[in-house]
Order: C-alpha cells, then sequence, then structure tokens
C-alpha cells in the first residue's frame, strides 16, 4: 500500500494570529499619479484597528518580564481602538480587562470592547462633543483609569508612555511595509494619537534607507508637533492629535508635519470608500489627503510610491440614535 499523504493546512491556533501581515494596496481609482499612493490595511486586524499590533506586543512583553501574571487584571484608558486590540488579547489569554473611555468616542468602541467580554466605563466628556474628543476629555478618562487600577492593583498598559508600542511597529509594521514594497518606499505619512505606529515605522525605514522621508499628519488648528498654537482644539479625528506632543514621539524620525482639515478628512474619506471600495474611518481619510498633497507637492520624485495607513474600520463611526450617546 503506497503512503497516505496529508494534505497541508492553513489553520490559525487563535485570533492573536490574525494580527499583522496586512496588505498594501495601492489607490490607483483614487489617485493616478504623478508617483503612487499605497495604504496599509490595519482595519483587517481583528480587533479593525491597527491598535490591535501593539496592544497584543504591549501584553505580551509585560507577561514575559513577569509584570503581568496569568490571569491578572489588565486596565487602560483608551479611545476605543487600543481597548478593541486589548480586549481581542486579553480575551484569548484570559485576562480580566477594564478600559476607560470618553464618552465623546463613537458608542460603537465600547459595544465592541464589551462584546469582547471587556467592562469599559465611559466617562462625561469635559469640553469636546460626541465625535470630536479633546485631550482634557482624554485626561478624564485617564483619571478615572488611574483611580480604578489603584483600588484594583491591575496591570496599567500605559499605551502613551510604553516603549513596547513603539516596538511593535518597528518589529512589524515597519518591516511589512519595507518587505511589501520591495525596498522602495519613498516616503511615510500617517496621523499620530500616542506615536506608537510613526515612530516604530520610520525609525525602521529610515534604517533601511536614510533618505526615505517621514511625514506627521495633523489636523488644522489642532498642531503642536509642528510647534503651533492650538486654536481648534477639537476636532474629527478620534485617537489622535490630541493637542500635545505625545511622550513617545522623537522630532529626528520626522522630516517635517502636513496640514488637513476636518472637511477634507471627511472629503477624502468618502473617496477611498466611493472610488476605492474600502469603508474606513476619518482618521484614515486625514491621511491618504495628506498622501495625496505630498505626491502633488513636487517635493518627490514623479515615481515616488508614498505609503500611509487606513487605521481603523467606518464601523466605528456608524451614528446612532442620541439615547445611546
Amino acid at each position: 500500500m503506497g503512503q497516505t499523504c496529508e494534505k497541508p493546512t492553513d489553520v490559525r491556533s487563535s485570533a492573536l494570529e490574525l494580527i499583522g501581515n496586512t496588505p498594501l494596496v495601492a489607490l490607483d481609482r483614487l489617485y493616478s499619479g504623478p508617483g503612487r499612493l499605497l495604504a496599509k490595511c490595519e482595519f483587517m486586524n481583528p480587533g479593525g484597528s491597527i491598535k490591535c499590533r501593539a496592544s497584543y506586543h504591549m501584553i505580551q512583553k509585560a507577561r514575559l518580564r513577569g509584570e503581568l501574571k496569568p490571569g491578572d487584571p489588565v486596565i487602560e484608558a483608551t479611545s476605543g481602538n487600543q481597548g478593541c486590540g486589548l480586549a481581542v488579547a486579553c480575551a484569548v489569554l484570559g485576562h480580566p480587562l477594564t478600559l476607560t473611555m470618553s464618552k465623546g468616542n463613537t458608542v460603537q468602541r465600547a459595544i465592541h470592547m464589551e462584546a469582547l467580554g471587556a467592562t469599559c466605563i465611559r466617562v462625561p466628556q469635559v469640553e469636546g462633543t460626541y465625535g470630536h474628543v479633546t485631550n482634557a476629555d482624554l485626561m478624564a478618562a485617564k483619571d478615572e483609569a488611574i483611580a480604578l487600577q489603584q483600588k484594583t492593583g491591575a496591570f496599567f498598559v500605559k499605551q502613551f508612555l510604553n516603549d513596547d508600542n513603539v516596538e511593535a511597529h518597528y518589529t512589524s509594521t515597519g518591516p511589512e511595509i519595507w518587505q511589501q514594497t520591495g525596498n522602495r518606499v519613498s516616503a511615510f505619512v500617517t496621523a499620530v494619537g500616542t506615536s506608537g505606529t510613526f515612530m516604530g515605522v520610520s525609525k525602521y525605514l529610515k534604517k533601511q534607507n536614510p533618505k526615505i522621508q517621514c511625514y506627521v499628519v495633523e489636523p488644522e488648528g489642532c498642531e503642536p508637533i509642528k510647534g503651533k498654537p492650538i486654536t481648534k482644539a477639537s476636532n474629527t479625528l478620534q485617537g489622535s492629535s490630541y493637542g500635545v506632543v505625545p511622550d513617545l514621539f522623537k522630532y529626528e524620525c520626522m522630516d517635517a508635519t502636513i496640514t488637513v482639515t476636518d472637511e477634507e478628512a471627511e472629503e477624502y474619506r468618502e473617496l477611498i470608500g466611493k472610488k476605492e471600495g474600502l469603508y474606513v474611518g476619518y482618521t484614515s481619510g486625514a491621511n491618504v489627503c495628506a498622501a495625496v498633497k505630498l505626491l502633488k507637492s513636487g517635493k518627490l520624485p514623479k515615481n515616488a510610491w508614498v505609503v500611509t495607513i487606513l487605521f481603523d474600520t467606518g464601523l466605528k463611526y456608524t451614528p446612532v440614535p442620541e439615547s445611546l450617546m
């Protein structure tokens, strides 16, 4: 009797193995040149955003260092996407998770986190409005998380201060972009929240080729990295652009900033949907708008490839009844 050969399988052992290795797509229908606009499809992560990468990495590193023991509770303040990423990691790894989030962040985020077993405490806004969260609103959510951590002793992730946040993108997102472009990326463009994505990717790409240009996207009127006074603390870019320079941010990795208005972010979010068939959030719209501005600016060669990030799914932003806000 002949030997029976088993067919190879492609089965992932858990949702954690679905994180990363996202496709890089050319937005050729939205922008036809000169140059080419490429976007990393981070909405395809299991938590619906790029934050799954840092969430899993920060939890994994804390466990490896012994700071987080099996079954220990975890707590974090979030604008929603990091919370969803942490909820994925904590569900699989067996950590009870409590998250604090401003009521100004869309309720779909809280629904998502709680569907994955997390507890989400929605904190009243200080000065923003629904869908528009300021730094003061974020600080209120952080203060709530600090108070809860002091009561419970839970492991506090501290995404805004956690170097593992940057390392997650230095070891995954950056190398993926370099490999997917065949080493020919000319520039990288993205908005910043914690600045983990920008710092990790930019640091990696510039190590491979110091000539690669890296740009930070900021909303008009809220451009602290550019050094301008804050005249509009509230904007549509939930999870980024809080009006302060993030603690993890380092200027040596940045070449310049690109300014985008709320209206431009909304316009390009719609264009990404109608031209490319991808339903994404407002920060993704801002990223693509900024990348188009850069490609049209004449600052890069005509054959340049510019890479940006489609941070999250647009399903996190769909309007909801006022009673749920």
